[in-house]
């Protein structure tokens, strides 16, 4: 069993996130990558990555719009080129949004 994302079962259906508890019975994502990069779905980005092992693609960068983010994938769409990407999140270095990025702070 993977100890780094431990698995919660909870009633809004995303049994693989993890949630810290709020007041009353309301839950929130904990600040992960995944969860800020889903609380930033639909805005422009440009995705820094390095693959190690690849002498052509060591270290390169995608620029798209984020479609959807998983627990360990982000798959990000270009609009100028009609391009798909789906991009393990291992490889993944930083992000630079040209606007205020969403993050929930209050857990």
């Amino acid at each position: 069993m993977n100890n780094y994302y431990p698995n919660y079962q909870t009633q809004n259906g995303y049994p693989n996130q993890e949630f810290a508890p709020t007041s009353g019975n309301v839950f929130q994502e904990q600040s992960y990558i995944e969860n800020i990069l889903r609380l930033n779905k639909g805005k422009l980005g440009k995705f820094y990555c390095s693959f190690p092992d690849s002498m052509e693609w060591r270290d390169t960068s995608f620029t798209g719009i984020i479609e959807q983010a998983g627990r360990d994938h982000l798959i990000i769409s270009n609009p100028n080129t009609g391009k798909w990407y789906l991009i393990l999140l291992v490889y993944l270095n930083y992000v630079e949004f040209d606007e205020k990025i969403n993050y929930l702070t209050n857990y």
